[in-house]
């Protein structure tokens, strides 16, 4: 794939990460609810720390001159934020305020951080050194 045909997939990517970092700050309390309880400190803190970084990672997506970088942050972030899906969905099996369709959502989304990390690596592979 040329690095102009892999445009495409870096800004979808970008668009996911600056789309799930605004949230973070413009809805925390969610997020916070998702963080894993065995960290310590605030849950808050993690999750603006989690927003900034998905912030910053799209952004390097999104220019072109440090978009290879920008591969290899997403699929660190992917990664790194895992647990935190995990958390949720557990969490959400757990609840009795959380409807069925819900919770299917929060198990079914847990194997679909392998496409994003793939992505992610391909965005890698495909952009200009």
């Amino acid at each position: 794939m040329s690095p102009q045909r892999s445009r495409g997939p870096a800004l979808r990517l970008a668009a996911l990460l600056a789309g799930a970092g605004v949230l973070h700050f413009v809805l925390p309390a969610r997020f916070d609810s998702i963080v894993p309880k065995q960290l310590p400190g605030e849950a808050r803190h993690y999750t603006y720390a989690s927003g900034v970084a998905e912030l910053a990672v799209a952004t390097t997506l999104a220019v072109p001159r440090t978009r290879r970088l920008g591969g290899t942050l997403a699929a660190a972030l992917f990664v790194a934020v895992f647990p935190a899906n995990v958390q949720m969905a557990m969490s959400w099996l757990r609840s009795n305020r959380v409807s069925p369709a819900a919770k299917a959502l929060a198990v079914a989304r847990l194997p679909l951080q392998i496409p994003l990390v793939t992505e992610a690596l391909k965005v890698r592979r495909t952009a200009r050194s």
